[in-house]
């Protein structure tokens, strides 16, 4: 029995038709999918799996490249799920069948280890310089290489892949390098008591296990995550027998990887931020499989320190390019801000599993949040170029000063085709694909850790429908809404007779307002409203309607005092959706502008703009450059003048013409 008392719905059982999510799932599989394909072919990441590169061959196989493809798999899985594509089908299992043909006869699977590095083993041994002596490297730095990752992408993958289509093959590859990742780690005689320097494989290893039933891929997955961060630490052990000092590492300390206390020690969130999603996201899993309270604990400890005092507006975590990481409490600068894409979509992962233990909607307006800000903004409307790094304000002319500060491939003001590290796009690919995992939770067996609403959870509004098992009985959800843009959302209970459930609908934080009826019945929503979900339990009838009204009004957005960066401005937020300033369409100096206090804003739905958005509009003051002719500093005050300005949401920034953004904003 798991602690989790919400069950998320699998993808067969939600069918997504909305305006603004259907949409992007369109691109995500017409566009995005085989863009990603090809760079994964040109770049030889695909080929790798031939096992046939040579030294003097270009282009060595890296240490993470097999992560790629598993992503890339794991997208194709979910999307054959919803949309049968024999051709899309086909390709899949081209890959997969190489995949297949690389393991090894123990079931080791890995092209960088088994190409790449017997040969440089072999060139050391021969005089050669740079590498490790030993003449296989398997296992002899989990600190630094990413074996254990790059498994734990191919476990998700097999997963995905299977419960998409029904093929085993994948699946039975995994199994067989799990059991053999089994044999190697654990604290039996002989065993590595070592765990990954990149965290991931324990979320998947539990997927593993749910998918087959296998206990031991379980004890497996709570024994990486109990034994991280113990003394002697394993990655001092490690470095001594490759012949390095432990204080030679790159990043100094092991709070880097998460690595520095025992997680049941840790109270705020330290180091790489994906890494650090990954970690929280498997803690969350295990701590559900294993009725762990202290592991859960740890989770509710370090999401309170992530949200409340290292997470930007946008959902983005990881303010850092340095070492792509979380600092200290409340520094978030906007300019050099990381906010990796991969940082966003961990922590949808995180805060969708935190969702499930108690249902509470503070986790699921985290999830809003991610998903329509720091996720979406990282591809672009077209679907076939990306963001890695997701800033919070861009100045085109400093960027191309200062590469030292932002980085060509990362914090930048124009999304990317590919990348060197090409992690961002295939993880956008595989959430977009799998949304309808998030949209609805059941709780099917009355039993939970505390006294929550039970029945049938809505998280999301968007558009499509849900199908639900209540005491034997099919009842379908279908939900038309136009949301983000518009808070209307209309539920339609069908079903072949009455049926008593309840039915709890999220009511986000930002809402206030709310209004709800039955049947055209107002229901009072405050008297049930509780952890953000107002929950409604009857004899449900065919054809009951419930309409839901989220009031959207435009709202100006304070950061905490501490956050120095955003001291006397305001960031404009409508519904789910972050808005910012572009240059485009308000000229350059962005930071000059001021939005007065009692400004009045309107928002109007432009269907040629963007893919069709609302955009906010109204007037704000700015000082006019021309007047200052050749001067650089004069006597305060200078002359402001009224002018129009427009904000647009955020995801679809930098896809016109490159100039500045800005989302915070200075308050007059």
């Amino acid at each position: 029995m798991s602690m989790q008392g919400l069950e998320p719905m699998s993808l067969d059982r939600v069918q997504i038709d909305d305006s603004f999510w259907g949409r992007r799932q369109t691109v995500n599989r017409e566009v995005t999918l085989p863009a990603e394909y090809r760079h994964c072919q040109e770049t030889g990441r695909i080929d790798a799996w031939k096992l046939d590169w040579d030294p003097g061959m270009p282009n060595p196989p890296h240490h993470f490249w097999d992560s790629d493809v598993a992503k890339w798999i794991e997208a194709v899985g979910y999307v054959l799920a919803a949309h049968p594509d024999e051709e899309l089908k086909s390709r899949a299992d081209e890959v997969i069948d190489m995949i297949a043909e690389a393991q090894q006869d123990d079931g080791y699977l890995n092209t960088h280890f088994t190409t790449v590095e017997p040969v440089c083993s072999f060139v050391c041994r021969q005089g050669g310089t740079g590498h490790t002596k030993e003449p296989d490297n398997r296992w002899t730095n989990l600190r630094d290489m990413h074996e254990l990752y790059c498994a734990g992408h191919l476990m998700e993958a097999a997963v995905a892949y299977y419960e998409g289509t029904g093929d085993r093959q994948l699946l039975d590859v995994l199994c067989r390098y799990a059991d053999h990742i089994d044999s190697v780690f654990g604290p039996g005689e002989g065993q590595k008591r070592g765990y990954p320097g990149h965290e991931e494989i324990e979320l998947a290893l539990v997927k593993l296990y749910r998918a087959t039933g296998e206990g031991r891929y379980l004890d497996l997955a709570k024994f990486f995550i109990d034994e991280r961060g113990r003394r002697p630490h394993y990655f001092d052990i490690e470095a001594r027998r490759r012949g390095e000092g432990p204080r030679d590492y790159r990043f100094e300390t092991y709070d880097y990887a998460q690595a520095h206390l025992p997680v049941g020690e840790q109270t705020t969130a330290e180091g790489h931020a994906v890494r650090a999603m990954y970690l929280y996201s498997g803690m969350a899993d295990v701590a559900a499989e294993t009725d762990d309270e202290s592991l859960l604990a740890a989770c509710e400890r370090l999401w309170e320190n992530v949200t409340k005092r290292r997470m930007y507006v946008t959902g983005g975590v990881g303010s850092s390019s340095h070492g792509e990481r979380f600092t200290v409490d409340y520094d978030l600068p906007n300019d050099l801000a990381y906010a990796e894409t991969c940082a966003a979509v961990g922590l949808v992962f995180w805060a969708h599993r935190m969702l499930q233990f108690d249902g509470d909607g503070k986790y699921a307006d985290v999830m809003e949040r991610a998903l329509y800000n720091g996720v979406l903004s990282g591809v672009s409307l077209e679907g076939d170029k990306f963001f890695y790094a997701n800033p919070l304000e861009a100045i085109p002319a400093l960027h191309e000063a200062r590469p030292d500060l932002f980085g060509r491939d990362a914090v930048s003001y124009t999304r990317q085709d590919w990348f060197s590290c090409a992690c961002c796009p295939p993880n956008l690919a595989r959430l977009i694909a799998s949304l309808g995992k998030y949209v609805y939770s059941q709780d099917e067996d009355g039993e939970s850790r505390s006294d929550y609403p039970k029945g049938i959870h809505v998280h999301l509004y968007v558009g499509g429908s849900g199908t639900f098992d209540v005491d034997g009985q099919e009842i379908v959800l279908s939900q038309k809404t136009r949301y983000p843009w518009e808070g209307e959302v209309v539920v339609t209970v069908q079903s072949e007779g009455e049926v008593r459930f309840p039915l709890a609908l999220r009511i986000p934080g930002w809402s206030r307002g709310a209004a709800l009826q039955i049947n055209g019945r107002a229901v009072d929503v405050a008297s049930r409203l509780e952890q953000g979900y107002v929950t409604i339990e009857r004899l449900w009838k065919p054809g009951d309607q419930i309409v839901l009204d989220l009031p959207m009004p435009v709202e100006r957005v304070e950061a905490h005092p501490a956050v120095g960066e955003n001291c006397g401005c305001v960031a404009i937020q409508r519904g789910p959706l972050v808005y910012c300033l572009e240059e485009v369409d308000n000229g350059p100096n962005l930071h000059d502008i001021v939005l007065p206090a009692d400004a009045e804003l309107q928002t109007a739905f432009e269907e040629d703009l963007l893919g069709g958005v609302v955009a906010v509009e109204g007037e704000a003051k700015r000082r006019d450059a021309k007047r200052w002719g050749g001067t650089l500093y004069q006597p305060a005050p200078s002359e402001l003048e009224t002018v129009p300005f427009r904000a647009i949401p955020y995801y679809a920034w930098a896809n016109r013409n490159p100039g500045e953004m800005l989302v915070w904003i200075q308050q007059g």
